[in-house]
């Protein structure tokens, strides 16, 4: 009985992330195919009594490769602030685009270095401890209302490792992990029951 109960949490850890990734893969498909699918594929229906599955995918794909392309190389760098200011006016956006904007940038990024080191602190109170991410360090004017050298960490939430609380350390009250931007990221995801090594 031990040995089934055994095979069957085996089984489970390893079908059930393969088993959810997929499904997420799928939703999201499914999501941008229908946007921009649905009108078409009705269109080609009526028209011509067939549909192309995957097609409403296929045209984002190609709507996101020319927009990169227009946006790379025929708009220029100061008309691109000009649209998102116009874009910022509409009621509602100022509140949701920039945050996504950054969350997307960040997953997107080149530079996987934003979060430096990963850290503890003893944040919130003292004798508790929080890990947290270096990002930057040399807040001058703080510094020098504090008489010391500062650093700036943030405090991942779970699941959302980017968003959480941003606050100004002493370095020297800072002790520094060796462990990964990408394990500290996993350990914050997983709300502390992924164990790092």
């Amino acid at each position: 009985m031990n040995k089934l109960k055994r095979y069957f949490i085996t089984g489970l850890l390893t079908i059930l992330p393969i088993f959810l990734t997929l499904s997420i893969l799928l939703i999201i498909f499914r999501l941008i195919d229908n946007i921009i699918g649905r009108l078409i594929n009705s269109y080609l229906k009526t028209a011509f009594g067939f549909s192309i599955p995957g097609l409403g995918f296929i045209l984002a794909i190609l709507i996101i490769l020319v927009t990169g392309f227009v946006v790379s190389h025929l708009v220029s760098k100061r008309v691109l602030p000009l649209i998102e200011k116009l874009f910022l006016k509409f009621p509602g956006i100022r509140q949701i685009y920039p945050s996504i904007k950054q969350v997307v940038g960040f997953i997107f990024s080149k530079d996987k270095d934003v979060f430096k080191k990963v850290v503890l602190v003893e944040y919130p109170s003292k004798g508790i401890w929080s890990v947290g991410f270096m990002t930057n360090e040399g807040f001058r004017e703080a510094q020098e209302l504090t008489g010391q050298e500062l650093v700036h960490v943030l405090i991942g939430s779970t699941p959302s490792p980017w968003s959480g609380f941003f606050i100004l350390v002493p370095k020297n009250a800072v002790k520094f992990l060796e462990m990964s931007a990408e394990e500290g990221i996993k350990l914050i995801v997983s709300g502390g029951i992924f164990k790092p090594l």
